[in-house]
């Protein structure tokens, strides 16, 4: 049984695919309120819920002059101002336990990156806030090791776990995405999302910054939806090659809407017509 959870007016772990989706970072409130307006208007044309999604601080970046974001702070204006206007529930990742607490003031989801998502610190701040949590698994983690990643959550006193799939490791600079962890998660009792652009991530790809192939994004979309997925994790942006991070991966919003209803087409064929795929279909464990 997965754990149902409430963020805004709808559910995550039962019923329709929720839409997690926005720019990699806070650019200037200007484009960040530009993206998320226009994704929200396209997610209720299309039909589906809508989460924003943004960084107000990348703190993982492939080289120290990259940019990060705007900082706690203004971000935070920022996510606040853009969650009141729209009416939409946001999310943002923290990086450091001292942020959990300030963050959870302002954003519906709290979200621990995957290079993270093994620090028990972290993990217990969030855990500790009450707020839901979308813990990406590590790129070098199996889906099983999210066990000991879910039980300190729990013991933390927060059940409300999101678990997300961004790809694993495979050999350098490049990310294969196991289909089988999506069951595998799932059996945790924690909604499962997919985050179909980092998947197709290249890290360190260019050499002080990411690679990626966002031609990829649409078919491992698809695939997802039909193991069936709670949410699904895009990034967004007007125009993705002068976006100021991770560029290469993002969809260009002029094509959101077409990779949208593909996605809902599927995801609703197959929640009617045959459920999410269950792991005890042949009875069990060999």
């Amino acid at each position: 049984m997965v754990n149902v959870i409430d963020i805004g007016d709808f559910k995550i772990g039962s019923g329709p695919l929720t839409i997690i989706a926005g720019p990699c970072s806070l650019e200037s409130f200007e484009i960040s309120l530009e993206i998320a307006s226009r994704v929200r208007d396209i997610c209720s044309g299309v039909g589906m819920n809508f989460m924003f999604k943004a960084s107000f601080d990348k703190a993982n970046r492939t080289s120290i002059d990259s940019y990060r974001g705007p900082g706690l702070e203004k971000g935070l204006e920022w996510l606040g101002d853009i969650r009141s206007r729209l009416n939409v529930p946001v999310l943002t990742d923290i990086h450091e336990p001292w942020q959990a607490a300030p963050v959870s003031e302002v954003v519906d989801v709290l979200q621990i990156p995957a290079f993270l998502c093994r620090q028990t610190d972290l993990l217990v701040a969030a855990s500790k806030t009450g707020k839901p949590l979308n813990v990406k698994k590590a790129q070098f983690l199996s889906p099983s090791d999210m066990t000991s990643v879910v039980r300190k959550c729990i013991e933390s006193g927060n059940s409300k776990i999101m678990l997300c799939e961004r790809g694993t490791t495979m050999g350098y600079n490049q990310l294969v995405v196991d289909m089988r962890s999506l069951s595998l998660m799932r059996e945790l009792g924690c909604p499962v999302v997919f985050d179909a652009t980092h998947s197709v991530q290249m890290p360190g790809g260019k050499g002080s910054s990411s690679g990626g192939d966002r031609r990829f994004v649409l078919p491992l979309a698809r695939a997802a939806a039909a193991i069936g997925i709670d949410a699904l994790f895009i990034e967004t942006h007007p125009l993705p090659e002068k976006a100021l991070s991770d560029g290469p991966n993002m969809v260009p919003l002029e094509k959101l809407e077409y990779l949208l209803r593909q996605i809902k087409y599927i995801d609703e064929l197959v929640k009617r017509n045959i459920g999410i795929s269950d792991l005890n279909w042949t009875g069990g464990k060999e």
